[in-house]
């Protein structure tokens, strides 16, 4: 087949394709990259008064905003992604933090994980929980979304995140009666990147296929 055929043949069938493809608005999916987990000073107060004092923090930042106690960078390891269909929609993954945090001298945790786990029973839960993965791995407080998630398409907040003590963190503290119990509030700061679309990906494909064959064309043309 001569190339001004093959030129024409694709020139048609990316012009085939814009012109079948619906135009039309839908949900984007979006993937956290970077930010801030912060836990505010009530928290301390709180986990102070059953017998839990924070006596050390390790490769912790500043919290957002400055008054909270402590933050957790996210760490480029996090693989959460959401849609904006319906203004926020988790969709699959974690958010993954770097730092710890001792409390009596004892009992470090950190290295935090924030995802979905189906099936809990703690009143008031979103399913959401956050997961020690330094010493313990595993869950220590579910977590409670109960205002709006703001989103500007490249800002995610997630703010008054309420803490429960997860049933599994009450047993290590062996008191069953405190799960479920309000532990304090933290927010969620980041940054997020657009994931693209198979269809938007295959087409940015056709498109950039059919200029190439055009120039090739082109330059044929002044040769000849």
């Amino acid at each position: 087949m001569r190339f001004s055929q093959f030129a024409g043949i694709l020139s048609c069938t990316t012009a085939a394709f814009v012109s079948i493809a619906p135009i039309q608005v839908e949900a984007a999916t979006f993937k956290v990259i970077s930010g801030v987990t912060s836990i505010d000073r009530d928290h301390e107060d709180i986990l102070s008064s059953i017998g839990l004092n924070l006596t050390g923090t390790n490769n912790t930042v500043a919290p957002i905003p400055s008054n909270y106690l402590v933050g957790f960078n996210i760490d480029p390891a996090t693989n959460f992604t959401f849609s904006d269909e319906g203004g926020f929609t988790p969709l699959s993954g974690t958010i993954e933090h770097t730092g710890t945090v001792t409390f009596n001298k004892q009992i470090t945790v950190g290295d935090f994980s924030i995802g979905f786990a189906p099936g809990r029973t703690v009143t008031g839960a979103s399913g959401f929980v956050l997961r020690d993965t330094f010493s313990l791995n595993t869950i220590l407080f579910d977590l409670s979304i109960t205002k709006p998630v703001a989103f500007d398409g490249q800002n995610l907040t997630i703010p008054d995140v309420k803490l429960l003590i997860s049933p599994e963190f009450a047993s290590i503290l062996q008191n069953s009666d405190l799960t479920g119990l309000f532990a304090g509030t933290a927010r969620i700061d980041a940054q997020v990147a657009a994931v693209p679309e198979p269809d938007s990906v295959l087409a940015i494909l056709a498109a950039g296929a059919a200029l190439l064959a055009t120039r090739f064309y082109t330059r044929k043309i002044k040769c000849t």
